[in-house]
This record gives C-alpha cells, sequence and structure tokens, in this order.
C-alpha cells in the first residue's frame, strides 16, 4: 500500500523507519517531513495545516493510508477531511482529538466519569482567576487550555509568581489563543510515566512505558521544552501500578469518550503522575508523545500498520501488541539556546556512524538539506536512541552514540535516565 505519514519531527522519523519494516508499505511519502525522514520516504513541502493540499496530495499519489502524527493538523480536522475524501485514516476525528486540544475538557470528562487526576478548576475570566489564587495553596500549576508545543504548563511557588502566570497566559498571550481559557490545577509530587496506547473506539491495547524529561537543564532545571530525551520502560511502572491504570484509567477514559459521542481510534498518550494516593492523570495527548516514539516504537515488535489498521477497523482485539525485553534511551540533540532561541543552518556529520551498528538510531527532529549538505533548522535537532539488555547499558549506549555526532552549538542534558540509578 501507499502510505502518506503527516508530520516533520523525531515521533514521525519514528513511525516512517517502523512503516518501511513493514512488508505492507509500497511507497512512502511524508508531508513535509525532514532529512532523515527522506531516507524512507518521498517528502513534499506542504504544512501540516494545509488541508486541501495534504488532501489533493494524497489523491494525486494514490494514497492508501494516511497516519497523522503531530497535535494541530488532528486537533484541527484533518482526519474528518481526508476520511470525507474517502482515504483511510489513522488518528482521532476533531471531536475526539479535543481529548488533547483542550484541557478544560479532558479534566471535566475525568471529573464526570471518576478518572483519578489532580483537583482543579477551569478559567476563561483573568480576574477571576486572580481572585481564586488569593485561597489557592502553593505550589500550584497553571495549564494554557489548548496546544502550546508542550509548553503552555506554569508551575507556581509563590502567589506572585502565580498572579504574574495568569498575566502571561491570559492577558499577554504568551501560548496565543491556547490562553483564552486556563485550567488551575493542585500540584502533584510523584514519580512521572508516560505510557501511550492503541485505540480502536472500544479496546485499548498499551505500549511499553516510557519517561520524559521536559526540562531544558540537567538536574531537571530551566524552562519547559518539548522533551530532552526518554528511556523505555520505566522501572517505576510496576505490575500494580498497570492494574490499577487498566482498572481506574486506560479503558474508562475509551469508554468515556465513547459515552460521549466522540469514539476515539488512534493513539491516546496518557501522562501519569505516580502519587502517594495511586496513579493519576497529569495530562492526556491525542498522538505518539515526541520523544516517546523515539524508544517506545523500536522496541514494537508487531508490524505497525496492522496494528494501525486494526485501529481503523475496530478489531484491535484480535492484535496481540508485543516489546521486545530490553530498554531504550533517547537523548536529544538541541541548539544551544533552545527552548528561546538559537542559530540554525549549522552543518552535521558524524552520522554515518550508526549504519554501521546495530540497535543505535539517529531520529531526525529539526533538520533539513541544504545544497545537498545536511543542516540544523530546528531547536531539537535529532534524536540519539540506542538499545540495551536494560536501561543502564541503553544509557550508556545511547550517550556514547552522541559523541558521533557533530554540529557547532550542540547541546544536551547529561542525566536523561538518570532515575533509572534509583529505583
Amino acid at each position: 500500500m501507499n502510505v502518506l505519514i503527516v508530520g516533520s519531527g523525531g515521533r514521525e522519523h519514528a513511525i516512517a523507519y517502523c512503516v518501511a519494516k513493514s512488508d505492507k508499505a509500497d511507497k512512502i511519502y511524508c508531508t513535509p517531513g525532514n532529512a532523515g525522514i527522506a531516507e524512507y520516504a518521498e517528502c513534499a513541502p506542504i504544512g501540516a495545516m494545509e488541508f486541501e493540499k495534504i488532501v489533493a496530495f494524497a489523491k494525486e499519489k494514490s494514497v492508501d493510508l494516511v497516519i497523522v502524527g503531530m497535535d494541530d493538523p488532528l486537533v484541527g480536522g484533518l482526519v474528518d477531511e481526508l476520511e470525507a475524501a474517502g482515504i483511510r485514516t489513522f488518528g482521532p476525528r476533531k471531536n475526539a482529538a479535543v481529548l488533547e486540544g483542550s484541557k478544560a475538557f479532558s479534566k471535566d470528562l475525568m471529573k464526570k466519569y471518576n478518572i483519578p487526576t489532580a483537583a482543579y478548576e477551569n478559567f476563561a475570566d483573568a480576574d477571576k482567576a486572580l481572585s481564586y489564587l488569593e485561597t489557592a495553596k502553593f505550589p500550584i500549576v497553571l495549564k494554557a487550555d489548548g496546544l502550546a508545543l508542550g509548553k503552555g504548563v506554569l508551575i507556581c511557588s509563590t502567589l506572585e509568581e502565580a498572579k504574574e502566570g495568569v498575566k502571561t497566559i491570559m492577558l499577554d498571550k504568551k501560548f496565543g489563543s491556547a490562553g483564552n481559557e486556563m485550567v488551575i490545577e493542585e500540584f502533584m509530587t510523584g514519580r512521572e510515566v508516560s505510557v501511550l496506547s492503541f485505540v480502536d473506539g472500544n479496546t485499548i491495547k498499551t505500549m511499553t512505558s516510557a519517561q520524559d524529561h521536559k526540562r531544558a537543564g540537567d538536574g531537571d532545571t530551566g524552562l519547559n521544552t518539548g522533551g530532552m530525551g526518554t528511556f523505555s520502560p520505566s522501572p517505576f511502572y510496576t505490575k500494580e501500578v498497570e492494574e490499577f491504570c487498566d482498572k481506574h484509567i486506560y479503558q474508562a477514559t475509551v469508554d468515556a469518550m465513547k459515552a460521549e459521542g466522540r469514539p476515539f481510534k488512534g493513539v491516546i498518550f496518557f501522562g501519569l503522575m505516580l502519587t502517594e494516593e495511586g496513579p493519576k492523570v497529569l495530562e492526556y495527548n491525542a498522538r505518539f508523545g515526541d520523544p516517546e516514539a523515539q524508544v517506545v516504537l523500536p522496541r514494537m515488535k508487531n508490524d505497525i500498520l496492522e496494528v494501525v489498521e486494526a485501529c481503523i477497523d475496530g478489531t484491535l482485539d484480535k492484535v496481540n501488541l508485543q516489546f521486545e525485553d530490553n530498554a531504550a534511551v533517547c537523548v536529544v540533540l538541541a541548539s544551544e539556546g533552545y527552548p528561546v532561541s538559537y542559530e540554525k543552518g549549522l552543518p552535521i556529520s558524524g552520522l554515518e556512524e550508526f549504519k554501521k551498528h546495530d540497535g543505535y538510531y539517529c531520529f531526525h527532529a529539526g533538520t533539513k538539506l541544504a545544497d545537498g549538505k545536511l543542516v540544523t533548522n530546528g531547536g531539537r535537532v535529532l534524536g540519539i536512541t540506542a538499545k540495551g539488555k536494560d536501561l543502564k547499558e541503553a544509557r550508556a549506549n545511547a550517550y556514547a552514540a552522541t559523541e558521533w555526532v557533530q554540529f557547532d552549538n550542540k547541546y544536551m542534558r547529561h542525566d536523561i535516565g538518570k532515575a533509572i540509578d534509583e529505583a
């Protein structure tokens, strides 16, 4: 079959890598893609939000299946547009992608269906939010309601910080229209775990666990980013935790969406906090995480296209989802200055080493080809992933592989997966 992947980051590169391994894939396309994806796919310079052009391209190339990787087009309704044109598409429709598109919606859903999450209030009025904060307990969490590239969350230790946060989100509109509404949430403590899952509207099959590192600096310091690295599996995601989540969170979420007339087909990402009172949902995403996909997908044994088609067809219950009994770690190589300001167009070298070693991957996030040369084209440039028999070996392998890659202003965290040593 002819497959089109929509997106341009490391997540889409990981998806393209898996699709390329499938016997079902004849020709792979990607819009807009990047220099790494171009190794597997024919890339076309069409933006992920250019819906009409994507539909026309899919028709022109006789595409049989579209996989939408990014959040913006999912929340914007690209799946609906493609399906209306008769094109099979993997991902939630607009009315289901609201699970990620509106934090206020997802919090209200959890409250209505008794899915464990932090206490919260929603606000569409900045003055009411400021009044609420006068009696709040600190620290506290402020979240822009809409999509903000993983950066619309502020953790405030004092009333003054929180007031400034309301100004940032709702008045100054630092995150644009995402800040038209805001969630104020209790601050939860515990280990964070990410669990991705395939969903067909009724059945849910969870993938192996992972953990992301959001802050820019070592020791979880600095600004929130789209993610500076991940490891999989999480040693903190025990059998007991999994059983609790199976019973109270995973299927409950799928059933809740169906009950609301918003059946969900695609990937639900569960961001969990393992609190003293038990696991609670921090957030939902309506697609593969980035960079979680870069450690989860290389460990998946199944043919990704078989699983994706089962989700579309409602036959996921017949799939035996399996993952390798090993571990993977991804270290993001970013440009110095990310996530604020950074230089682009810097030459990259050393990637030929990855072709010489099994179990090592270089997923492109912000790259492009300029005059035939590979250069940086974003804040997060590459995701260096390596497998190992356990997490410590995978971590050592990943950091060793970061030394193969060179570009000016290369920046990375040096403590990705350090929590492994404490498990």
